[in-house]
C-alpha cells in the first residue's frame, strides 16, 4: 500500500482549499437543498459540514492501512490487498468519470469510492464469516457523502464500486484453504486483539450527524 502518496495528495487538496475556499462555497450552495434526514446544528451548519467532508477524506489512508494490516495478520492479505489497491488507485489514477474535478470536492468523490469499496468488502465478510473484516460502520457517513455528491453522480460511483468488487471477490475467493484457516482463527484472542486496535473509525470523524 502506498498511502503516503494519498496523504500527500490530500494535503495538497487542503492547501488548494485554503487558497480558493472552493469546497466551502460549494457546500454553502448545497445547504438549503440537503435531504431533511441530515440533521446539522443551527449556527454552524456549514462549518460542521466542511469539517465532516475534510475528516471523511482524511480518514481514507488510515482506513486502507487498517484493513490491510488486519487482513495481513489474519492471513488473507492475498485476497484483500488487490481490492484495497483499487481504492488506492481511485486517488492516484481516478476513473475517467472524475475528469476535471480538482481540490477537496474532487477528493470527496474519490473518498466515497474508497469508503464504499471497504463497506462492500465488509458486507461480504459479514455474509461469509458473520462478522466484518474490520469493525467499521461508515453507513451513515457514506449516505451523507452520497447526498453531498449528488444522487446521479453518486449512483455512477456506486456502479464503479460494484463492478470492482464483482471482478475481484466472489464466492470462490472465500473457498480457499487460507480463508478456511482464517475462519478457524476468528474466535482466537489474536484476531480479537488485532480488531481492538482499530476502533470504529466513523466515530473518529468528530461530527455528530443524525439520520432519523
Amino acid at each position: 500500500m502506498n498511502t503516503a502518496a494519498l496523504r500527500e495528495q490530500i494535503q495538497q487538496a487542503h492547501q488548494h482549499e485554503a487558497k480558493t475556499g472552493q469546497l466551502t462555497k460549494q457546500l454553502e450552495q448545497q445547504l438549503p437543498h440537503l435531504h431533511p434526514a441530515i440533521q446539522l446544528p443551527e449556527g454552524d451548519a456549514q462549518g460542521v459540514l466542511t469539517r465532516f467532508v475534510a475528516a471523511y477524506i482524511d480518514q481514507v489512508p488510515d482506513l486502507l492501512d487498517a484493513a490491510n494490516e488486519v487482513a495481513r495478520e489474519a492471513g488473507i492479505e492475498s485476497q484483500i490487498k488487490p481490492v484495497l489497491k483499487i481504492a488506492e488507485e481511485y486517488f492516484i489514477a481516478p476513473p475517467k468519470i472524475m475528469d476535471g474535478h480538482v481540490g477537496l470536492d474532487c477528493l470527496l468523490d474519490e473518498a466515497y469510492l474508497a469508503h464504499r469499496l471497504v463497506e462492500e468488502v465488509n458486507d461480504l465478510y459479514i455474509k461469509h464469516f458473520q462478522q466484518p473484516l474490520i469493525p467499521l460502520d461508515t453507513t451513515v457517513a457514506n449516505l451523507i457523502a452520497h447526498q453531498l455528491i449528488g444522487e446521479e453522480f453518486a449512483n455512477q460511483l456506486d456502479e464503479v464500486v460494484h463492478h470492482s468488487v464483482d471482478n475481484m471477490l466472489n464466492d470462490e475467493s472465500f473457498a480457499l484453504e487460507s480463508v478456511e484457516a482464517y475462519r478457524e482463527t476468528l474466535s482466537s484472542p489474536d484476531t480479537g486483539a488485532a480488531w481492538k486496535r482499530w476502533p470504529c473509525l466513523s466515530r473518529q470523524l468528530g461530527v455528530e450527524l443524525e439520520l432519523k
